[in-house]
């Protein structure tokens, strides 16, 4: 059902974006980069934060990075990650298949700035073994994805 919700969004959209369905499963950011072959930066996973004020925000970030709380409360004010049953019930998808395309439910998307580092990124497609491959001006095109900086890049 996700998978699908995510390839009726592309339709709607007339994205010819093609699904890449692995053999393996693509859940984490280390799974997900080994299976299609790239570093772990390229892999843009996808967030669901709840805030203070009660609004569900989705961030999209590039794999190798971790949230600044600093900066996330600038941006955003005091957050916390959603559940796993939450974030399957908000989105309609699987937690390892989380992706910013074709929500259960409209919820806003922003993008970290970390993304722009790559010609190409690989979020998730509404399954644990799913992907698509996009340009992240595309992204954000396609999900109205406002840019924000709230990402710093992890120590080696």
């Amino acid at each position: 059902m996700s998978l699908q919700s995510v390839r009726d969004f592309f339709s709607a959209r007339q994205l010819d974006l093609p699904i890449i369905e692995s053999a393996v499963s693509t859940a984490t950011v280390a799974l997900a980069a080994q299976a299609h072959g790239v570093e772990p930066g390229r892999i843009a996973k996808t967030l669901s934060f709840r805030l203070a004020d009660g609004r569900v925000i989705i961030l999209v970030a590039r794999g190798d990075a971790r949230i600044d709380n600093r900066k996330f409360r600038a941006a955003f004010g005091k957050g916390k990650m959603s559940s796993p049953d939450e974030v399957a019930e908000l989105t309609g998808h699987p937690v390892g298949g989380v992706c910013p395309f074709g929500l259960a439910q409209p919820l806003p998307v922003f993008l970290d700035l970390s993304l722009r580092d790559f010609d190409e990124v690989l979020p998730a497609a509404g399954a644990i073994h799913a992907a698509v491959r996009i340009s992240p001006t595309l992204l954000a095109a396609v999900t109205r994805g406002e840019w924000v900086d709230v990402c710093q890049l992890s120590l080696p």
